[in-house]
């Protein structure tokens, strides 16, 4: 029996690839090149004979909008399993990425998946197991094994997909619409455009005006300030009168 280091990164794996060499592997991209007792791990390598032709693993954590959430090994004659994608060339070379095996994947929306595929590791023999990892099959004796973990939604104030995240300040006016159907009883709220957008006063508009602009007079037109405004035209509507008949 054997185990890996529990410290995983967090980040879901969001592509699975095969390369012809640990050396041809695309930016970004983390290569399995060892199993778990630090033997090669090369793919195409049967018992102690090494092939020329060579076939590595591959993954990446690159942020997108899918993440890989299960991962089959399936012979080349078989049908291939509903909702998965085959890996069927290098990503260096476009040739064949394995023989009678075929490596699939299923991908899932990051924000529909639950738990994602965050691990992979290769065993060099078949009856080796690792701790809290899944076995997807066997390959010329060598275990492919895959760990899940939970997807984590951040979410930031940032503009994402055409789409504004961004979360709400104090005097904001937000959801107006999901409100005032709550506040209604009508059960009813139609997602607009305008909904999780934050309206605010320009803070420009809240600065006092200085003393020396608040009484200017240009070409003969008086400038005035809202406070004078308010106290020459303000008028109490509040105020009863007496009708004499």
């Amino acid at each position: 029996m054997s185990e890996v280091s529990s410290q995983l990164p967090i980040d879901p794996i969001t592509a699975v690839g095969v390369v012809s060499s640990p050396s041809k592997a695309p930016d970004g991209y983390y290569v399995v090149a060892q199993t778990t007792d630090g033997s090669d791990a090369d793919l195409r390598k049967v018992g102690l004979f090494k092939s020329k032709v060579t076939r590595y693993l591959c993954f990446t954590r690159k942020t997108g909008p899918d993440v890989v959430v299960d991962m089959k090994l399936t012979d080349i004659k078989d049908a291939l399993p509903a909702s998965f994608t085959p890996v069927q060339e290098t990503m260096d070379r476009k040739e064949a990425a394995m023989r009678k095996r075929r490596l699939c994947v299923k991908m899932s929306p990051r924000e529909d998946a639950k738990t994602a595929v965050c691990d992979i590791q290769i065993t060099a023999k078949s009856k080796t197991h690792l701790v809290n990892y899944t076995c997807v099959g066997e390959l010329n004796n060598m275990g492919i094994w895959y760990r899940l973990g939970d997807v984590r939604q951040h979410q930031s104030s940032r503009v994402t997909s055409g789409r504004v995240e961004s979360d709400a300040r104090p005097g904001t006016l937000r959801n107006f619409s999901k409100i005032y159907s709550e506040r209604h009883g009508t059960g009813l709220y139609t997602m607009t455009a305008l909904d999780d957008v934050p309206f605010v006063v320009s803070e420009k508009f809240s600065q006092k005006i200085p003393k020396e602009m608040q009484q200017v007079n240009l070409m003969g037109i008086t400038i005035k300030s809202l406070a004078d405004i308010e106290e020459e035209f303000q008028y109490n509507f509040s105020t009863e009168r007496s009708i004499v008949l």
